[in-house]
């Protein structure tokens, strides 16, 4: 789909790695990858909201979907422009008009365990109300094809490690990759590319190399991805979130292995015998 409003955007993305001089365990010289991280201090209008770290490859998508997910600005038509100056370590959301209720969001705030974030703002429970996720079956003969496209990816991850990946796929194709220091600034990217692309996320599938935390669950259900995959574990108040907010929750999810946490009624096992392989 083409994006349904316009929306003036630099493209300021950063190289992932920096090449560095180490010693090895026999003091040996070697040059190896290591991942960048920057601050990237995020205002809406003039008022700064926060300041996230990241890889940098995706500062525009990266702002845009940090607002949508904490429902800051709820339609992309409010918004004018997004301009990120890594001279200033700074992205700067405009919007056609004054944005309601700002200040009361952002004195409500829960504290969570995003990497690099570690706040949502507003009523959170309230919102999560309102999510109707449509109920798509998976098939595990999908599922291992998807897993095992997925792997030729981690670009970031393989040269230097210290990085999570995210992806957004359609069926077994990988439509959107992005790898970040913090697994909630990817998923923040791809809801930003989503919201600029007008996609829809009810046939989709989220893939994550990180736990499913329950602000992961959240973000995912905010955005109307039904399934949730990752090759991490997850924490008791995510699986929680999935069984009410009706998230497929699958994880451990690595070569021909899976285990589902919520939803196995509508995983379909049509690859059985791979199970014994």
């Amino acid at each position: 789909m083409t994006a349904t409003h316009h929306v003036d955007r630099t493209r300021a993305g950063l190289a992932p790695c920096h090449s560095m001089e180490v010693s090895d365990e026999f003091g040996e010289l070697r040059q190896v990858q290591v991942a960048g991280e920057r601050p990237l201090t995020l205002y809406l209008n003039k008022r700064e909201i926060v300041t996230l770290m990241t890889l940098g490859g995706h500062p525009e998508l990266l702002a845009l979907g940090y607002l949508r997910n904490q429902r800051l600005i709820p339609d992309l038509a409010d918004v004018k422009a997004v301009q990120a100056d890594w001279e200033t370590e700074s992205v700067v959301v405009t919007t056609r008009n004054q944005v309601r209720s700002l200040e009361e969001k952002l004195g409500r705030r829960t504290i969570t365990t995003g990497c690099g974030q570690g706040t949502v703002f507003g009523d959170l429970m309230e919102d999560l109300e309102r999510i109707r996720l449509p109920e798509v079956n998976v098939r595990q003969s999908t599922l291992y094809a998807l897993l095992k496209n997925l792997a030729a990816r981690n670009e970031v991850y393989r040269s230097a490690g210290a990085v999570h990946g995210c992806a957004l796929c359609l069926d077994t194709k990988v439509e959107f990759f992005v790898e970040d220091v913090g697994r909630h600034n990817a998923v923040d990217a791809i809801a930003g590319h989503m919201w600029l692309e007008d996609m829809q996320g009810g046939d989709r599938i989220f893939y994550t190399t990180g736990r499913l935390t329950s602000e992961m669950v959240i973000k995912v259900a905010q955005i109307g991805v039904p399934t949730l995959v990752s090759r991490s574990g997850v924490t008791h108040m995510g699986f929680d979130l999935a069984r009410r907010l009706g998230v497929t929750m699958i994880a451990r999810a690595k070569g021909r292995h899976f285990l589902v946490f919520n939803g196995r009624e509508r995983v379909i096992l049509d690859a059985p015998a791979a199970l014994t392989t």
